[in-house]
């Protein structure tokens, strides 16, 4: 497997050039594009097609925006969301734009490096400063008994289905997988998210968290 493709979006620049000093550096990254606001980012991503986007939140041309945008219209890409911010309303806000990740600046480099590891894998890493958050929202909703009762409303291949989403599978990779077709695949999506009461990609990533299908690092 070659180097993983990644995108910076930074307003400032100095802290896009130590980012990839860094990450150059690491031999497994290749650095291919770079923009300082979510317009240009969502142009300069349907260019360079990275595989990870590192993505500022707040810069001129809002990165969430930017961040639905770029996974409309290249959704094998994934965004790791690097912010200042660590609080409850924008990391709930990053997850239901379809962010991979999560991480808060001042975190360490190697923090960093394993957060971008981790996504390229297909998983999802959630910094410890905001991890809380989903314990929180999932003890709300045992309180509530709902966690239960919603996910017995799928069928088992629904929950396969669902278990092989979270895990980060495309559709193309569940139906050979499941030995099924891609439109099938389609449809239990469909379904899944219709029994769930999912609306968005941030939905299911919560959900699937708050399950156990997914384990924030």
């Amino acid at each position: 497997m070659g180097r993983v493709k990644i995108m910076l979006v930074d307003d400032h620049p100095l802290f896009r050039e130590g980012l990839r000093m860094l990450l150059e550096a690491q031999g497994d990254f290749e650095v291919v594009g770079e923009a300082s606001n979510g317009r240009d980012a969502v142009l300069e991503a349907r260019k360079r097609r990275p595989d990870i986007i590192v993505m500022d939140i707040t810069m001129e041309g809002n990165g969430l925006e930017a961040t639905r945008q770029v996974l409309l219209a290249l959704p094998e890409t994934r965004v790791l969301i690097l912010t200042m911010h660590a609080s409850e309303e924008y990391f709930f806000k990053a997850l239901e734009a379809g962010a991979a990740g999560y991480v808060v600046k001042g975190t360490t480099s190697a923090e960093l490096v394993a957060a971008l590891r981790a996504v390229a894998k297909g998983e999802v890493f959630l910094h410890p400063a905001v991890a809380g958050y989903l314990v929180t929202d999932y003890l709300g909703q045992v309180r509530k008994g709902e966690e239960q009762e919603t996910y017995n409303r799928l069928s088992e291949r629904e929950q396969q289905v669902l278990a092989l989403i979270a895990q980060g599978y495309t559709n193309a990779e569940i139906a050979e997988h499941l030995h099924i077709s891609v439109y099938t695949v389609q449809t239990h999506r469909t379904h899944i998210m219709e029994k769930l009461n999912l609306h968005n990609r941030g939905d299911l990533l919560k959900y699937a968290v708050r399950l156990g299908f997914l384990k924030p690092s």
